[in-house]
C-alpha cells in the first residue's frame, strides 16, 4: 500500500521508541532494560485507547528481534525482521486479540506453541490485545507459562480496564500505566502533521480535534484525517465548520444558558436547554458538559489561557471570566451538589428530558434574582427580596444532605430560599401576622383548600406518593404525572403561607399511594361491606336490575 494512501493514524504510527509522544518515561525505561538484556518475561501496558500500547508492543518485538540490535533499530532501512514485525507477518511474533479469541482452547493452543523455539528471529513473541476480554479459565492457563516462560519466550498484554485482570497476572508481569497525552503536546503534534500534509486547519479547531480526543492520540490523527477530508480547498477550516463535522456540542451554547439561570431568566434558560437538546445532546452529556462548565466558573482566576487547556476556546474563557465575578463561590458548590444528584436521578425516571427541565428551574432558586417571584405573588417585590444563601443556610442546606445520604434515600433536592432584604419596607414589618401552621400532609392539603389553590391540592392528591413529612422538609417518590412546575409552585407557596424555608426531596422510595387512590381503595371496601349486608339484600328483592355504584363517606362533604 502506498503510503501516501494511508490514513494519519497508520501513516504517523511510531515505529522507534524516539517518535514516541507522551510516553518519554516509559520509553526510556523499556529502552534501557532491553539495552542491559534485564527483560521481564511479561509486559503489561494499561491506558486509554489510542495512546500507544499496541504500538509499544510492537516497537519492543522489533526492538528485541532487529538484525542492526537496538541501538540502530531501523533508522534507515527496515531489517527483515523488523519489515514484517512491522506488517503483522513475521512468524515469530503473534499478535492475538483476547476479544475475538477469549476461550482456554485458545490460550491452550497458544502454550502448545509456545514450546517451539523462533524460526528466524531471537525470541518469539506473543502480543495479546484487550487481555482482560480473556475467561477465567483462560487466565489460569496461562499461570504456570508466564511464571516460568522459556528463555526466548516473552509476552506483551495490552488492555484498557487494568481492574478485570486477575491479580495473579498482573503479578507475574512488569505493569507500564501509560497516560493521556498532555493538551499542549498533542496540539502541536496534530499541528506537525497538518502542515506535513499541507492542510488548511485553523488553530481553534486544532484545539477542539484536542479536546474531542482527551489524550488520545490515534482519536486525534482520526479527527484530523476527518477534517482534512471535509475541509474546502479554498478556505481555511474555522471552529465552527468543524464544530458541524464532528457534532460537537458548542459550549457557547451553556454558557449563554448560566448566563440567563444567574439572571433568573427561566423561559429563556428552557428554551437554550431545548435549543441544545434538539441538536442530539444526550441529557446525561448534558450534565456532563454543565459540570464540566461549573469547574472552570469556579477555577477560572487559577487558569490561564496558556495554550494547555482547550476544553474551552478563548472567548468561552473570557465569558466565563467576566460571568464568574456575579457569582458567588457557595452557590456554584451548591450547583455542583444538585447536578451530581441529578445526575442519579436520570436513571430512575423515564422522560430524562423532563428531569433535565426540571433540575434547572430548581436551579433558578438558588440564584441572586428569579423572575418568577412577581408571577407566582404580585404582592412580592423583586427589588425587596433576593434568592441568597447566607452562613447558616448553607449549613442548614449540608445538615440536611448528610441525613439523606446517610439514609440513602433521597436522589435531588430542591431548596426555595426567600431572604428579606435589611431595608425591609413598613407594610412587611409583620410578616407573621396571619401565618399557617403546617404540621402534616393533612395540614397543607387543608392550606390549599383554604387559600382556594386548586390546583396544588389536586397534584397533591391525585400525583403526590408521599415518603415522609417533616417540618420544612418533605419527602415524595417521582411521579410522572406530577405537574412540571408543582415543586416551584409548592415551594414559593410554602414559603408564603409559613414565612419558613422548605426542603422538597424526591426519594427513590415508592411512597405512599396517592389520597386518590386511598379513597378509591376506601369506597371500594364500604361497596363491598354494603353488598354483603341485609339492607342491600332487601333493596335488590325490591329492585332486581338495581346496582350499587358509590358509597358516600361519612367525612366527605
Amino acid at each position: 500500500m502506498d503510503n501516501n494512501s494511508k490514513v494519519l493514524a497508520l501513516k504517523y504510527r511510531p515505529s522507534t521508541f524516539r517518535h514516541l509522544i507522551g510516553q518519554e518515561v516509559i520509553a526510556e525505561t523499556i529502552y534501557n532494560a532491553i539495552k542491559s538484556n534485564k527483560t521481564p518475561n511479561a509486559y503489561l501496558f494499561t491506558g486509554i485507547r489510542g495512546v500507544g500500547k499496541t504500538t509499544i508492543a510492537r516497537i519492543i518485538a522489533k526492538s528485541l528481534n532487529c538484525l542492526n540490535g537496538i541501538d540502530n533499530l531501523c533508522k534507515d532501512k527496515l531489517c527483515e525482521n523488523c519489515e514484517a514485525i512491522s506488517n503483522s507477518n513475521h512468524i515469530d511474533v503473534l499478535e492475538m486479540d483476547a476479544a475475538s479469541k477469549t476461550g482456554v482452547d485458545d490460550v491452550r493452543d497458544l502454550i502448545e506453541f509456545s514450546r517451539y523455539g523462533p524460526s528466524s528471529a531471537k525470541y518469539k513473541i506473543f502480543i495479546i490485545d484487550e487481555v482482560h476480554m480473556l475467561s477465567k479459565q483462560a487466565f489460569n492457563a496461562l499461570l504456570k507459562t508466564l511464571e516460568e516462560p522459556p528463555q526466548y519466550l516473552k509476552f506483551i498484554f495490552a488492555t484498557t480496564e487494568i481492574k478485570k485482570i486477575p491479580v495473579t497476572v498482573i503479578s507475574r508481569c512488569q505493569r507500564f500505566d501509560l497516560s493521556r497525552v498532555k493538551s499542549d503536546e498533542l496540539f502541536k503534534f496534530i499541528k506537525d502533521v497538518k502542515e506535513k500534509e499541507k492542510g488548511k486547519i485553523s488553530d481553534e479547531a486544532l484545539k477542539l480535534i484536542v479536546k474531542i480526543s482527551e489524550g488520545s492520540v490515534r482519536d486525534a490523527l482520526s479527527l484530523l484525517d476527518r477534517a482534512m477530508l471535509n475541509e474546502n480547498q479554498d478556505k481555511e477550516l474555522d471552529l465552527k465548520s468543524a464544530q458541524k463535522i464532528f457534532g460537537y456540542f458548542d459550549k457557547s451554547f451553556l454558557i449563554n444558558l448560566f448566563k440567563h439561570l444567574f439572571e433568573g431568566n427561566e423561559n429563556e434558560v428552557i428554551k437554550i436547554y431545548r435549543l441544545i437538546y434538539d441538536q442530539g445532546v444526550d441529557p446525561k452529556n448534558f450534565l456532563n458538559d454543565f459540570l464540566e462548565i461549573l469547574y472552570y466558573f469556579k477555577n477560572i482566576k487559577s487558569l490561564k489561557l496558556d495554550g494547555n487547556n482547550f476544553a474551552i476556546n478563548d472567548n468561552e474563557f473570557k465569558e466565563i471570566e467576566k460571568l464568574s465575578n456575579k457569582i458567588n463561590s457557595k452557590t456554584l458548590l451548591i450547583f455542583w451538589q444538585f447536578t451530581i444528584k441529578t445526575l442519579d436521578e436520570l436513571d430512575i425516571v423515564s422522560n430524562q428530558n423532563l428531569s433535565i427541565e426540571m433540575f434547572l428551574i430548581r436551579l433558578m432558586y438558588l440564584t441572586n434574582i428569579s423572575s418568577e417571584k412577581n408571577q407566582e405573588n404580585n404582592s412580592l417585590n423583586e427589588d425587596m427580596y433576593s434568592l441568597k444563601l447566607d452562613k447558616t443556610d448553607n449549613q442548614k442546606i449540608n445538615q440536611n444532605n448528610d441525613n439523606i445520604e446517610t439514609k440513602n434515600k433521597t436522589i435531588s433536592q430542591i431548596k426555595n430560599i426567600f431572604q428579606e432584604d435589611s431595608a425591609t419596607p413598613s407594610n412587611h414589618k409583620n410578616e407573621n401576622k396571619g401565618k399557617i401552621e403546617i404540621n402534616s400532609f393533612d395540614d397543607l392539603i387543608n392550606a390549599c383548600n383554604k387559600k382556594k389553590e386548586i390546583q396544588l391540592k389536586y397534584e397533591l392528591e391525585n400525583h403526590v406518593n408521599l415518603v415522609s413529612f417533616e417540618t420544612q422538609q418533605i419527602e415524595i417518590s417521582f411521579n410522572e404525572n406530577l405537574d412540571k412546575n408543582f415543586v416551584k409552585n409548592l415551594s414559593f407557596k410554602l414559603y408564603e403561607w409559613t414565612n419558613l424555608r422548605w426542603i422538597i426531596a424526591f426519594s427513590k422510595k415508592k411512597g405512599n399511594p396517592t389520597r386518590k387512590q386511598v379513597d378509591t381503595n376506601n369506597k371500594s371496601k364500604i361497596l363491598q361491606e354494603i353488598k354483603k349486608g341485609e339492607k342491600y339484600k332487601k333493596v335488590l328483592e325490591i329492585f332486581p336490575d338495581a346496582e350499587l355504584i358509590d358509597a358516600k363517606l361519612e367525612d366527605d362533604n
